[in-house]
């Protein structure tokens, strides 16, 4: 199977995307691993990714472009793969559909994770980061036992910019200005599939599977 998975930030998809990817044994392509791994190795890519990373803007398609070519182009996409964050735009679903017609093969199926804006922000405006150890806690949905502080190794709880709802809010305007015409791009190919992206994530997944398996070769 060679499935993208789409949706606005906040939406669980690379949640999503690691259990379906070993639900259906393929390997889990995420342009969020990709940049963040150039950033925190400090490469001439990671230093320009994050410029923009860093406004809540999108990476330029043509660094965005160039990674994915190399990793679909490993002996693991063989047999199918998943997309995650990408593409985000028509011009990159445009060249990933060339890409994909010049190799003889082509996407199955484009899954769409539907959620509301507010939604969003109240999931992503309540994660909180440890200073210390670096994991991710949230104020509503996984709070430590002591408020502030991370009950794994007592560090100091805070909230990253990304997390703000003012920052949040201005990823889903860009998302919204260039994202959601991919949505009808790839309606009108006739591959997209949304399902209801709330609720627990055996939920979601259950549902996402459900949907992906109709389409398996």
């Amino acid at each position: 199977m060679r499935a993208v998975l789409v949706g606005p930030p906040g939406a669980g998809k690379g949640t999503q995307a690691q259990f379906i990817a070993a639900q259906l044994a393929i390997p889990k392509i995420s342009t969020g691993d990709i940049f963040r791994y150039n950033v925190s190795t400090g490469t001439e890519l990671g230093r320009r990714a994050k410029d923009f990373m860093d406004r809540g803007d999108l990476v330029p398609d043509e660094v965005t472009i160039g990674m994915v070519t190399s990793r679909l182009q490993e002996d693991d996409t063989h047999s199918g793969f998943l997309l995650d964050g990408f593409p985000r735009n028509v011009p990159q679903a445009e060249t990933l559909k060339k890409m994909l017609t010049d190799w003889d093969t082509r996407l199955d199926i484009v899954l769409e994770l539907v959620v509301d804006d507010d939604e969003v922000v109240r999931r992503l405006s309540g994660r909180r980061t440890c200073r210390l150890c670096g994991r991710v806690w949230h104020a509503t949905f996984d709070p430590p036992l002591r408020k502030g502080h991370c009950d794994d190794c007592d560090g100091e709880l805070f909230q990253r910019d990304d997390d703000r709802e003012e920052t949040i809010r201005h990823r889903l305007d860009v998302y919204a200005q260039q994202t959601q015409p991919l949505i009808a791009f790839y309606a009108d190919e006739g591959i997209l599939l949304g399902i209801d992206a709330t609720g627990p994530v055996e939920d979601i997944t259950g549902r996402a599977l459900a949907a992906l398996r109709r389409f398996i070769r």
